[in-house]
């Protein structure tokens, strides 16, 4: 009797849970970012077709552009947390998670698309990135050059001068903030979902940023000029939160990170070729584009190349990665 009622228990028990065996057998990827309609929200939808060719339905991704998972500081918490699998961003907004993000802002330090491309898929380069933010929790499975450094203003600005006194939203590292209270100007590290209602009140003058947010939120309707500084090229990173990663299948997370890199290759042509159009875009509609003279595009380079220097030396860590990251340039562009 007992007998019958042991194996009757088990197997109702084993009934009951078969729903959530089924259920836990496929996981749930979130890929959040602030932008849409640009290289990171294409790399994104690039990698979720990439994943699910290797998987299939082993992960469901979900893609949330725009900062419909909140703004900015948000979401870097979110993947720290672990409340989102994967965040995309410019590096300059994880500098206060782990202040070696800040190397790759280093004005000067990329000169081009290619710089970027060249550095970030270098073999031996990429196996070290992948892991750098470990102990943060943090793996990167994504690394794409997203565009050059422009500033946007409400009024035109055709000189360095003319920037003295503006208060410009900048990213939060120490080397967009710093190089901006060089030039006169007063940064403020704000969430791009804040930016607009603050340049329509006047609590903002103006905004440093990648050319395609610009088009891609029509900031024309906002305001119409550009200065195009040029001092650094953005790259974006996806990182992805490190406790997630490691509860998935071996198959899966070997599938992740060829994922990435897959789409990374693909897109680079795409966002290259998008920088370009978003020019063309902005002044169709009425934008205006304003180039720095020779005297001041060098005067701005060789006093932002000193002030990283300095902020450089006071940060070993970050130090120590910039040099890996200068040399590996310089070695890529000899002929």
């Amino acid at each position: 009797m007992l007998s019958r009622l042991f194996k009757a228990a088990a197997i109702t028990t084993a009934i009951a849970l078969t729903p959530c065996v089924a259920a836990q057998a496929q996981s749930t990827m979130k890929l959040a970012s602030a932008t849409i309609n640009d290289v990171q929200h294409e790399w994104q939808k690039v990698f979720a077709k990439e994943l699910q060719a290797r998987v299939g339905d082993a992960v469901k991704t979900e893609i949330y552009p725009a900062s419909q998972l909140g703004a900015i500081p948000r979401m870097a918490e979110g993947v720290l947390l672990g409340t989102i699998e994967a965040f995309t961003t410019p590096t300059s907004f994880m500098t206060n998670v782990d202040p070696r993000f800040q190397a790759f802002d280093v004005p000067g330090l990329f000169k081009t698309p290619d710089d970027v491309h060249a550095a970030i898929h270098d073999p031996d380069y990429r196996a070290h990135l992948e892991e750098l933010f470990l102990d943060k929790g943090l793996r990167v499975i994504g690394a794409i050059y997203n565009s050059p450094t422009v500033v946007f203003t409400m009024k035109d600005v055709t000189a360095l001068d003319g920037l003295k006194g503006l208060k410009i939203r900048t990213f939060a590292s120490p080397l967009q903030i710093k190089p901006m209270e060089m030039l006169g100007a007063i940064p403020l590290p704000l969430a791009l979902t804040e930016v607009v209602p603050q340049l329509e009140s006047g609590g903002l003058d103006g905004m440093l940023v990648g050319m395609p947010i610009l088009t891609a939120f029509k900031y024309y309707d906002v305001g119409k000029n550009i200065l195009d500084l040029r001092f650094a090229e953005i790259v974006s990173m996806t990182v992805v939160n490190e406790d997630w990663f490691q509860m998935q299948t071996q198959e899966v997370k070997a599938a992740i990170v060829e994922a990435g890199r897959a789409a990374e290759n693909q897109v680079f042509p795409w966002g290259v070729e998008n920088v370009q159009k978003t020019y063309k875009v902005w002044t169709e509609n009425g934008g205006k584009v304003n180039e720095l003279s020779a005297a001041d595009q060098a005067k701005m380079e060789a006093d932002f190349s000193k002030l990283s220097a300095e902020l450089l030396a006071a940060e070993p860590a970050v130090q120590a990665e910039y040099d890996r990251l200068r040399a590996l340039v310089d070695e890529k562009a000899k002929p």
